[in-house]
């Protein structure tokens, strides 16, 4: 390890790697010299992202708790987990039905859920490990028109304070980044969804949602990615159970 390659030694997972916040992260955690494996459900994207990087990949989709274990397995010994993969569902809430509830915990709880059971032993039998769960604003605090995905978000940061109090004495941190609007293909969906509802532009639903935090822009994907590098820094020992807010300032 070198102040200009912090990571150097240490092997990163990433879910939801191949584009967005996680892609971001993946290039940030090997600049700062991490291996790099991704993790995600479109071939064609993961393929190309990891010979970008140089990244070994496996595909999982991580609502699938055997195949993640699976494709965790594959790659091997696993000191960085980044547990990115997302997806998001807009809609009222007497328009939710039960299943959306569980497809929205799913994704952003019980993937973290299984990935943390496949990777946790070894990072105990070595004595370190850093987990770092992509949470949002939505697990901080309500936004309407989202109940599912900001009750999942609530859990997901919920699991994370838990594990952390279980992990503390074993070198293993467990700390959850929550970004704000960010500008990633998931908020464009966003945007969409809201121009056709609302018969905005794409362009004004975006600029609606960049206005949501006191700089009245969208986070950057790289912005993110700079809080994920600094919990799974060897030196960021003493951060754990925390959710740190990424959002120029709107929480």
């Amino acid at each position: 390890m070198t102040a200009a390659a912090p990571l150097d030694g240490l092997t990163a997972v990433i879910t939801g790697g191949a584009k967005g916040i996680g892609l971001a992260t993946a290039r940030r955690l090997a600049a700062d010299g991490a291996a790099i494996a991704l993790i995600g459900r479109d071939l064609s994207a993961l393929a190309a992202a990891a010979g970008a990087l140089g990244a070994r990949y496996a595909c999982a989709d991580v609502t699938d708790a055997a195949a993640l274990a699976a494709a965790l397995a594959a790659l091997g010994p696993c000191d960085l987990l980044v547990n990115n993969a997302g997806a998001a569902l807009s809609r009222p809430f007497l328009r939710h039905t039960a299943e959306d509830f569980q497809a929205m915990l799913a994704v952003h709880l019980l993937g973290p859920v299984a990935a943390c059971a496949a990777v946790l032993p070894g990072m105990r039998a070595r004595g370190f490990g850093r987990i770092v769960n992509i949470a949002s604003t939505a697990g901080l605090r309500g936004y309407a028109y989202v109940t599912a995905y900001v009750a999942a978000k609530h859990a997901l940061v919920g699991f994370t304070r838990a594990l952390a109090q279980e992990a503390a004495t074993d070198g293993i941190t467990v700390n959850a980044v929550c970004p704000g609007f960010t500008d990633t293909d998931l908020l464009a969906r966003s945007a969409a969804t809201i121009a056709a509802a609302t018969g905005r532009s794409a362009q004004d639903a975006t600029a609606l949602l960049a206005r949501s935090n006191p700089a009245g822009r969208l986070v950057a994907p790289a912005e993110v990615a700079a809080a994920v590098a600094f919990l799974c820094r060897r030196d960021a020992a003493a951060m754990t159970g925390q959710a740190i807010a990424v959002a120029c300032g709107e929480t």
